[in-house]
């Protein structure tokens, strides 16, 4: 199935994904994915798991290799030259179900690392935008702390945070609050929500649909590797289209 998704607000795409289809040996994960995302927009991927939504996403930056197909973010088409996939990398953030921090080095000390070490910033200017970035994320008095001290829903604050210090173009989120326990999942969902209302290009995994309602542009539902369906939230919880869309909604809403 090829379907080609972009909401009417969208404004030039910062992403594009064209015909793109993904194997595992004999598995077709991914069938013929079309995506446009413009700048500044909001899309929400939501589906059953195993359904290709994390693939999907974790192929825009190549965490993933898809093997046809065409990506290209920002004007620069991803293929297997390290320049792209470089280039590429520089221009988007990217947010895990697990948090990923080094458990070793401080909050501040895992905010400043990519940026002095990858791009040369001083440590000092590293660090003031640390503290403000941190204070976006409500956590400024964590600085001095270590991982295995914050709450999951700290730790993953800190890692929107961190990513957020390379200062991407877009940001993925690859279900960001399914390791988190029910009470720390509104404090992540609060913080992206303002990263969307201040107008960052977001892609995310979620099954959280109550964000999906209030922030999404975009609702695009997988199922078997294929885009089954993508429209906007209103259309997407009023009037979903096909019969495999309402029964997910049905399960996961009720």
């Amino acid at each position: 199935m090829s379907t080609t998704t972009s909401s009417p607000a969208s404004a030039g795409p910062i992403v594009e994904l064209r015909g793109v289809n993904k194997w595992y040996d004999d598995f077709h994960v991914l069938r013929d994915i079309n995506l446009s995302v413009g700048r500044g927009e909001k899309i929400v991927v939501c589906g059953p798991s195993g359904s290709g939504k994390s693939t999907a996403i974790r192929c825009i930056n190549r965490l993933e290799q898809h093997q046809e197909g065409d990506i290209v973010v920002d004007g620069v088409e991803l293929t297997s030259d390290v320049r792209s996939i470089n280039a590429v990398r520089r221009k988007v953030g990217m947010v895990f179900q697990s948090f990923n921090l080094f458990p070793h080095l401080s909050v501040l000390d895992n905010l400043t690392l990519g940026p002095t070490l990858a791009q040369g910033e001083k440590k000092d200017e590293a660090e003031d935008r640390a503290a403000e970035l941190l204070r976006r994320v409500r956590i400024p008095d964590q600085a001095r702390k270590f991982p295995g001290q914050l709450s999951g829903g700290q730790q993953q604050r800190v890692a929107i945070a961190r990513a957020l210090m390379l200062r991407p173009q877009v940001m993925l989120f690859d279900e960001p609050t399914s390791a988190l326990d029910p009470e720390m999942i509104s404090e992540v969902l609060d913080v992206m929500t303002e990263l969307a209302q201040a107008g960052m290009t977001m892609i995310c995994v979620t099954h959280e649909m109550g964000f999906a309602r209030r922030v999404a542009d975009l609702v695009v539902f997988m199922d078997a590797g294929e885009v089954v369906e993508a429209a906007s939230p209103d259309q997407f919880f009023g009037a979903p289209q096909s019969p495999r869309t309402q029964l997910f909604l049905n399960q996961v809403l009720h």
